[in-house]
């Protein structure tokens, strides 16, 4: 069976070899009891997907943020751990890429359209031992890729850095919003300088940048639970909910309503200059 219990322990790899195929199926629902899966790495590629909850995915060296809808592609032998605090609808497919080389050499997030949101759940669904040859499983898989070809890339993954100074307060990094960079210096002991070189250096960006690129990504998964705009604004740390869709226009080139709206029906968002 693909429909597995939170509590079951769960090994792709030696799932995928016991029944010899190359494509593997996962449907789950998890929860606050199951809100950690470790750090771990696998063999096969991942692609992980949500129907309903946010998930985190925590790399080494990257954060990438999971609400429903989207989808993130996760490479063989990539070391990360997958954290939810509600319940969540999970769905994997676990592919051996010397079968898919076209799949890419690195993390990456898409939106889910319709279509493909309907393939993946197909897919996550069906047997361990399913016929991948020239089977209606493979073409429903060619369906999904072509889909994959053409969704649009999301600005969910965040680049983490590496250096040990802030290493403790990476560990801290939930959902509050990281502190101001004079904050930061008083907590992390290194001055505003060094910890700016160490952002630049690390993650090609200022601090500043990365914090805000950390709100936005944090809004966007705020945004898909029943939340007002004015409750958004106030756990980003943004004095109202004008200056939030200020930032949040300026950020994707539209209000936060539309952005969301037109990426749950798979379609491209416009330029700030084309924003209404």
């Amino acid at each position: 069976m693909a429909l597995l219990a939170a509590h079951r322990a769960f090994d792709a790899d030696r799932e995928a070899a016991a029944h010899d195929v190359p494509v593997l199926g996962v449907a789950a629902r998890l929860g606050p009891k199951w809100p950690d899966s470790g750090r771990h790495t696998h063999q096969l590629g991942q692609l992980l997907y949500s129907a309903q909850g946010c998930m985190r995915i925590v790399l080494a060296d990257r954060l990438v943020m999971l609400p429903p809808t989207r989808i993130a592609w996760i490479p063989p032998h990539t070391l990360h751990r997958t954290q939810m605090t509600r319940v969540t609808d999970y769905r994997s497919l676990y592919l051996d890429t010397r079968r898919f080389p076209s799949l890419p050499q690195q993390i990456q997030v898409w939106t889910a359209t319709e279509l493909l949101q309907a393939v993946l759940e197909r897919l996550a669904q069906l047997p361990f031992a399913t016929d991948w040859r020239d089977s209606p499983a493979s073409r429903l898989l060619q369906v999904a890729f072509d889909e994959l070809q053409q969704a649009n890339s999301e600005p969910m993954v965040l680049p983490l850095p590496s250096d040990r100074r802030l290493a403790a307060w990476l560990q801290t990094l939930g959902t509050q919003v990281p502190p101001p960079l004079h904050m930061l210096a008083q907590q992390t002991g290194a001055s505003s300088r060094t910890i700016t070189r160490i952002f630049q250096r690390d993650t090609g960006m200022g601090y500043q940048q990365w914090r805000q690129q950390w709100r936005l990504m944090r809004a966007i998964e705020l945004l898909t639970e029943p939340a007002s705009l004015q409750w958004v604004a106030h756990a980003l740390d943004f004095s109202t909910d004008a200056t939030f869709t200020g930032f949040f226009r300026q950020m994707t080139g539209l209000p936060p309503r539309s952005y969301m709206a037109r990426r749950q029906l798979g379609m491209e968002p416009q330029s700030p200059e084309g924003a209404d």
